[in-house]
């Protein structure tokens, strides 16, 4: 059984693990202990040098951490190994992969667009994009995808980060601000207000460090969101100027 080595065992770590650990010998690293998590999903922990010495590396880091893991990893990885990435921004993992790893290394961007609380169920329907960086072996991740039964996609770094900057960047955008209100669930509430609450749900456990990287390390994010708050301004300053009006006449 071939050996898969997750870096970064927080919450997508785990779930990684719990669904990954019936098809490889899983072992794990994280920066703090992780041996109760790991013994809890029955996985084993080891130090990083061994893990990235693995046939398959998961850098399932923060995107703000992945040049510096990038740094440690290298140096251990072994020629022929297959090396996959989980961030939610895809363009600058794939550049900094293609540069600090060893040429006989594949590498495969991927994002899963879901997470501990979406997949709570299954990961049946759940989607996957996988974006080539280097040498063939995305085929073989998409087909192991769709195994477990995902939902995948193939298509490149940048046609990624194009259509997240609507698709996640906004959406966050919107979730999070909502979140921070604290909407409340309403007894008079609308279907329109239960999908909001249902977004609070979705996206209220995720940290502020992955909506800062949504934000900024997608490049075509900040025209998007700032097209959307424009928008927004405008419409509420069209709405009070018509207010205005009616009050005058």
């Amino acid at each position: 059984m071939k050996r898969f080595g997750i870096i970064g065992f927080g919450r997508f770590g785990q779930l990684a693990a719990t669904h990954l650990r019936d098809h490889f010998t899983v072992v794990v690293h994280d920066s703090r202990d992780s041996a109760e998590d790991a013994t809890r999903i029955g996985v084993a922990t080891a130090p990083l040098e061994d893990v990235a010495a693995s046939d398959v590396v998961m850098l399932a880091v923060p995107v703000q951490a992945i040049e510096s893991t990038l740094a440690a990893v290298a140096p251990h990885v072994r020629p022929g190994a297959l090396v996959v990435d989980v961030a939610s921004v895809k363009m600058l993992p794939a550049r900094w992969m293609a540069e600090a790893l060893p040429t006989s290394v594949d590498i495969v961007a991927t994002h899963p667009l879901f997470g501990p609380q979406s997949a709570r169920r299954g990961l049946a329907g759940q989607p996957l994009v996988v974006c080539p960086v280097r040498g063939e072996a995305h085929h073989r991740v998409a087909e192991f995808g769709r195994k477990l039964g995902l939902k995948v996609s193939i298509t490149s770094a940048e046609e990624h980060d194009r259509e997240m900057a609507y698709v996640q960047a906004l959406t966050h955008l919107i979730g999070r601000t909502l979140v921070n209100v604290r909407i409340p669930d309403e007894e008079l509430k609308t279907d329109s207000y239960q999908h909001l609450l249902e977004l609070c749900a979705l996206i209220g456990d995720d940290s502020e460090e992955l909506f800062f990287a949504i934000q900024n390390l997608n490049p075509f994010a900040g025209e998007i969101t700032q097209q959307f708050i424009g928008e927004a301004n405008g419409l509420l300053a069209r709405a009070l100027k018509a207010g205005n009006r009616s009050a005058a006449d």
